[in-house]
């Protein structure tokens, strides 16, 4: 079965999978493990294997360069092509000695007979083959390296190189036998005491020599520490060649509760870092990188898998985790510090039912209203985030859409759904077709401020903790008959000194016994719509040709006064209110069950039709729709007590907790 990546999605010609096997394979990326199915394989105890072949490899590169290297050196050097004929003719070379005991000098004399050749000996060398030389060009550069080599620089520089490599590849001292040489020695000395013998007494007289006692309590302090497994260190990198190239070896510690954290994709043969993920272990030690290709992992060769069989090799695996790497050719940019950025939903999302989220299992679902921690924007179509009140149970970041990208598909969504609607003939059409085009312009990725407001995505918000002396107002929000202005004259008339409500602005006249600024601030036709003009009027309607609206300064009155200023209003004057410095706390009333809807109102004398509940209850589903976003809080009206008790509990909470507020209402 052939597979083809397109947007995330992945089609097959072999008809299509099982649940499972899409909500694994059906995307560009995976995630490598997850948390709760970490296994228990772990590294061996000196040195690693891929190491070892690694070393290996690089050895046998070294010996065979090192043999052509003595051929070279053996055929331009007609002493050595006769002694190499006739070896124990002459001077003994112990390059070509091949007695019992000479395996290691003509294993390091015939790695390094070229690097330590004595000046004489190439200046002989060297005139031999001038000798020989037919042509007067080739005679002359002969000249030339003569007289180089005849400087006292070169000399010096050469005397130089012949110490350093006869330094370097001098034998390493014995691995030891034992780190116990003295207690040994002492428990000989014991058993000798006795002896009468002449060499036990000698034996018995040097083991009780405090200078070889010394020694060897010396050679037993260097044997314990050369005799100590070679531990690998608990974190970190090495770059070393493999097969030609640069590879990167690096050892990532990852804990059972902690999951790598990291996404691979395959390209080709290869299996590459996709995507490096907050809160994980390869995001802690920063030593894996986005483009790194996995080579081997705890010696289990990776190239040529899939992305599903490194998902299930690494499962099982917890501990020091040993990666070989070949790094990215991207240049790696510095490291910089992103700082977090919280924001309110607005809408819901459900990485499930998304086929362009590009690795579903680190998919994080929210709902409309959730806040969101914004940790991570480097890739701006995915971004990395925790959702509020979860971070202690989600240890790794997940992916939601970006702000632009959410806006651009939804965009498309609605060109789309226009693109469905019935086509009419004559001017309808046309102007149908020049309004889809009017939208698409609309929505490109440049595209103006009009947009945020048409298509919902995030509001960046901050925390707020309300002043003593200046206390939010609280808008109740809901359709009729669902309860709010009851709740708003419960809370004015049980707590007057706390609650109060906005005297509202009106063009008609006075009538007897009210009062201005009590009952209502009487205004002008030309002044009321002048405040409505300038923004000023929260809401505001006509009624026997009569204005009347509640104005953002008589609401500010009231919050002066130290009191909490309580509101009721449509879905309309949300806006305003929300634009203005008041602050609000928007709570929306929300009608129960159709039965239970009934029964509340029968307490009201009301006997309502059904269709009229009907009504009601798909309002009430409509305003949170539209507004939902909006709304700081819900409260289902299925009991007058307990809806009270609940909306006394939200306003007092506001004077104990801090709560998410628009960050533009704190610039």
């Amino acid at each position: 079965m052939t597979t083809s990546h397109l947007n995330g999605h992945v089609a097959g010609e072999g008809g299509g999978g099982g649940g499972d096997e899409e909500l694994r394979g059906g995307h560009r990326e995976m995630a490598v493990d997850c948390p709760g199915e970490l296994g228990s394989r772990t590294l061996p105890v000196r040195r690693s294997a891929q190491l070892e072949r690694i070393r290996q490899r690089q050895e046998d590169l070294r010996r065979r360069r090192e043999e052509e290297g003595r051929q070279l050196d053996l055929n331009t050097s007609l002493r050595l092509r006769k002694l190499s004929q006739n070896p124990h003719i002459g001077i003994d070379n112990p390059t070509f000695l091949q007695d019992t005991h000479g395996q290691d000098q003509l294993s390091l004399g015939s790695q390094h007979t070229h690097a330590l050749l004595e000046l004489e000996e190439l200046l002989l060398s060297l005139k031999q083959v001038r000798g020989f030389l037919p042509d007067q060009q080739s005679q002359n550069d002969v000249e030339l390296v003569l007289a180089l080599l005849n400087k006292s620089d070169f000399q010096s520089a050469l005397k130089i190189h012949n110490a350093v490599a006869s330094s370097m590849h001098r034998p390493s001292p014995p691995y030891p036998h034992t780190q116990q040489a003295l207690p040994l020695a002492m428990e000989v000395r014991n058993l000798t005491q006795s002896c009468q013998s002449k060499e036990g007494l000698e034996l018995n007289s040097l083991l009780a020599d405090t200078h070889i006692q010394s020694l060897l309590l010396a050679h037993d302090s260097i044997a314990e520490k050369e005799m100590q497994p070679e531990s690998q260190p608990s974190q970190g990198e090495t770059l070393t060649q493999w097969g030609g190239e640069t590879v990167k070896i690096v050892r990532i510690e990852k804990a059972r509760d902690i999951p790598l954290g990291a996404t691979v994709r395959n390209e080709m043969e290869s299996v590459v870092v996709s995507r490096i993920v907050r809160g994980g272990a390869a995001e802690r030690s920063g030593l894996l990188s986005e483009g790194d290709e996995i080579l081997e992992i705890n010696g289990i060769e990776i190239r040529g898998k899939d992305v599903n069989q490194v998902f299930d090799i690494l499962a099982d695996m917890h501990g020091i985790l040993t990666f070989v790497l070949i790094p990215s050719s991207q240049s790696k940019p510095p490291p910089v510090k992103e700082t977090v950025i919280h924001v309110k939903a607005h809408f819901d999302y459900d990485p499930s039912d998304d086929p362009y989220v590009p690795c579903r299992e680190l998919g994080l679902s929210f709902q409309k209203g959730d806040i969101l921690h914004i940790i991570s924007q480097s890739d701006p179509n995915w971004w990395q985030a925790y959702r509020d009140g979860d971070e202690d149970n989600q240890p790794l970041a997940g992916l939601v859409p970006g702000k632009s990208f959410q806006q651009q598909r939804e965009a498309m969504k609605q060109t789309i759904e226009e693109d469905k609607e019935p086509e009419k003939s004559g001017k309808l059409w046309c102007a149908k077709k020049n309004k889809r085009k009017r939208k698409k312009l609309l929505y490109n990725g440049h595209r103006n401020e009009d947009l945020d407001e048409e298509i919902l995505t995030y509001e960046e918000m901050a925390l707020y903790h309300q002043p003593a002396n200046r206390k939010r107002p609280i808008a109740l929000i809901g359709p009729n008959s669902c309860g709010q202005a009851e709740l708003r004259q419960r809370l004015l008339n049980n707590q007057p000194d706390r609650f109060a409500g906005a005297v509202p602005h009106t063009t008609r006249s006075r009538r007897d016994g009210e009062q201005s600024g009590r009952d209502y601030h009487f205004v002008s036709r030309q002044t009321f719509e002048a405040e409505l003009a300038a923004g000023k009027l929260i809401e505001s309607g006509e009624f026997e040709k009569n204005l009347y609206g509640t104005s953002t300064d008589s609401v500010r009155q009231v919050i002066n006064t130290g009191k909490i200023c309580v509101l009721c209003l449509h879905t309309q004057a949300l806006k305003v209110l929300r634009s203005s410095d008041l602050k609000p706390y928007i709570i929306f009333i929300a009608p129960p069950s159709q039965e239970r809807l009934r029964a509340l109102l029968a307490k009201d004398n009301k006997n309502p039709k059904p269709e009229e509940l009907r009504d009601i209850i798909e309002k009430a589903r409509e305003m949170e729709q539209s507004c939902g976003h909006l709304f700081d809080s819900i409260i289902v009206n299925t009991d007058q007590d307990k809806a009270y008790d609940e909306l006394l509990r939200l306003i007092n909470k506001l004077d104990t907790e801090p709560q998410w507020v628009p960050s533009s209402w704190l610039r």
